[in-house]
């Protein structure tokens, strides 16, 4: 059942019959069993699911998943660091009532609630494969802020970790820096950090303290770096970046490469594109009714991603190419076509 929430996944649009009969048509005549065999019918399938529930597909995720970019891999490193992004976004639930009580039903701008309850999944992405190496998922009620405090948590010394400008704060950068990685993160322009130097690449350093919070006056500052920047976009008012790092010595990495590759940050949105738009499909709700088989299914959207990256990485690493210059659609289809085909067995090889 494990493997059949991955197959959710892969075929989103197949009822729970037409997922089973996937995984198993192929293997079934490979191995001659065809003729002795019947399908489960779905409310069997609905039970074998309920009894499984989604920590198992959590607990497999979170096992098998490991950064996939080698040394040479574009866009994923800079001064030896592995470039990684944070955020978050929203996945539309199916409307019952066990769905809007446990995950919620957002507001919308005009006054009224959003047309299906929403859960809410914040997630730590490789930039140069876009493989999801670590997630939160929860109730569309707690804030991306708050999942991220569990997630930075897990952070490895050897990232360079990117961040928009929504996540920053004191505690959030103190926590996630203490886990040995480096942060580079854009906060808003108004941010002012204290003045001690500038450095020569234009780039300073200053110390941060909290903005708000009855012990900000006692707590202790941290040292960072800022690097402020425009891009000359043709405009006649550029917009005014303000970067803050932990990487505090210029010759390691300059002013002008750490704000080139924030552009990196971005690649974390097409991860979610392929997730939401090609993986699970235009504006489709997820199909579980109840609360644990949401998180049950989006942890097995999370799992086929991840092996369809996996997929995509080694191809492109085997021919020498970029994996942002393979198409995620075509691996779609080829795992698709691949599971009918017998090639997919949860039995030791």
């Amino acid at each position: 059942m494990a493997y059949f929430s991955i197959g959710m996944a892969l075929h989103s649009e197949g009822s729970y019959e037409d997922v089973f009969e996937q995984l198993t048509d192929g293997l079934s005549w490979s191995s001659g069993w065809a003729e002795e065999w019947s399908p489960p019918s779905k409310s069997a399938i609905f039970q074998a699911r309920a009894r499984l529930g989604f920590e198992p597909v959590r607990d497999l995720f979170q096992r098998v998943v490991r950064p996939l970019a080698g040394p040479d891999t574009p866009g994923s490193w800079l001064a030896g660091r592995r470039l990684v992004a944070v955020d978050g976004t929203v996945l539309d639930l199916a409307d019952t009532p066990a769905n809007e009580e446990f995950f919620g039903r957002p507001g919308s701008s005009r006054g009224e609630k959003s047309a299906f309850p929403q859960a809410r999944v914040v997630a730590l992405a490789e930039c140069g494969t876009h493989a999801v190496l670590d997630a939160e998922a929860g109730p569309s009620r707690t804030s991306e802020v708050q999942m991220a405090r569990d997630l930075v948590v897990r952070l490895k010394p050897g990232m360079l970790v990117l961040n928009d400008r929504g996540f920053y704060g004191f505690h959030l950068w103190k926590q996630a820096a203490g886990t040995g990685a480096d942060l580079l993160w854009r906060v808003k322009s108004n941010l002012r950090p204290k003045y001690l130097e500038t450095l020569k690449d234009g780039s300073w350093l200053a110390r941060i303290v909290p903005t708000s919070g009855p012990n900000r006056q006692s707590t202790e500052p941290l040292l960072v770096r800022v690097i402020d920047y425009t891009i000359d976009d043709g405009r006649g008012n550029p917009e005014q970046y303000r970067l803050l790092t932990t990487i505090l010595d210029p010759d390691v990495a300059s002013a002008v490469d750490l704000a080139a590759v924030y552009g990196e940050r971005w690649e974390i949105e097409n991860t979610f594109d392929e997730l939401k738009t090609h993986q699970r499909g235009p504006r489709a709700v997820l199909r579980s009714k109840s609360p644990d088989l949401v998180q049950q299914e989006i942890w097995g959207h999370l799992c086929c991603h991840y092996a369809i990256r996996t997929l995509m990485a080694d191809t492109a690493a085997h021919a020498g190419r970029d994996p942002d210059r393979v198409s995620f659609i075509a691996a779609l289809r080829i795992a698709r076509r691949s599971t009918a085909q017998g090639a997919f067995s949860p039995s030791t090889p």
